[in-house]
């Protein structure tokens, strides 16, 4: 199972947007998965205005690539921007405009594959 269907798995089971992400890459983040649960709640639900499951890959990013983490997490936002057109939780879920640009397990989906894509490219 890739770390993307994991992700996924995880949202089935209950697991907030961010704790989805942050947990099924918790070993690339170099956590334990009640590490990663913690880690990832400040993000939960856009309570700080971005989708919770970009700032958990966005994290992920910052703990396995150090110095080299801000140009890849700008990488990242644009593939994810021009898959959903934003990265902001309230326009993603239509909060705004009653008009959802995609669904909170969507937005788990698409962090996640990109993620395990950026990771892929980067680690070879």
């Amino acid at each position: 199972m890739t770390n993307a269907e994991k992700a996924v798995n995880n949202h089935k089971n209950f697991f907030s947007c961010s704790a989805s992400v942050l947990c099924a890459f918790c070993d690339e983040a170099g956590l334990t998965a009640q590490e990663a649960k913690t880690a990832s709640m400040p993000f939960a639900g856009g309570k700080i205005g971005k989708c919770g499951a970009v700032l958990a890959a966005e994290y992920v990013i910052d703990r396995k690539f150090g110095d080299r983490s801000d140009e890849l997490k700008q990488r990242f936002e644009h593939e994810f921007t021009e898959m959903n057109r934003s990265v902001v939780c309230k326009e993603l879920k239509g909060s705004l405009t009653g008009k959802p640009l995609r669904s909170c397990r969507g937005c788990v989906t698409d962090a996640a594959e990109l993620l395990d894509k950026l990771i892929n490219e980067e680690t070879v």
